[in-house]
């Protein structure tokens, strides 16, 4: 058995598209997201490092600047990471040789820190997706366009209504 054999969705007797998307899980974690945070990566940052460095990008909007309690929420919820972890992983971005972030007061509050992208961090970040756009180049040349779009429209609805889900509050199943 090749070793992208056992990535392959189990198919076989599933309807549910749910359980379906389930399945998926896996080959897509694996396959590509973990291929994605190494192009990220680029052979200097940690996992947890290129998670936060996407982060900023990700959430904080146009000034690329984020609070540093934002991060620890995020840090927390998805690596498990301390504070001080998250503090070692910050200070490492900010200090020479990589100078991809810079950690600053924050403006509504002196208690509070705020962490943005520097010049060097956004450069680093615009070559990250160029790679990574360049990994999706066998589904350009071998998935129809048509389907592709539908799929990035699925997928953009799938998020935008999971997000909404986790934002209310639970109410009893019915």
């Amino acid at each position: 058995m090749k070793k992208t054999d056992s990535l392959r969705p189990r198919r076989e007797n599933i309807r549910d598209p749910r359980a379906r998307l389930v399945e998926l899980f896996y080959p897509v974690h694996y396959t590509v997201g973990l291929a994605i945070e190494d192009i990220i990566r680029a052979g200097v940052l940690s996992r947890k490092q290129a998670a936060i460095l996407w982060l900023i990008r990700s959430e904080g909007g146009e000034s690329r600047m984020m609070p540093r309690k934002r991060i620890e929420q995020f840090g927390s919820e998805w690596f498990e990471l301390s504070n001080s972890e998250i503090s070692k992983a910050l200070r490492a971005m900010a200090r020479p040789p990589l100078e991809l972030i810079r950690i600053a007061e924050s403006p509504t509050s002196g208690r509070e820190r705020s962490v943005m992208l520097t010049a060097k961090g956004e450069r680093f970040l615009r070559a990250a997706v160029a790679n990574a756009t360049r990994f999706f180049d066998p589904v350009r040349d071998h998935v129809d366009g048509r389907l592709a779009q539908a799929g990035i429209r699925f997928l953009e609805s799938a998020i935008a209504a999971l997000a909404a889900a986790r934002a209310k509050p639970a109410g009893p199943r019915q």
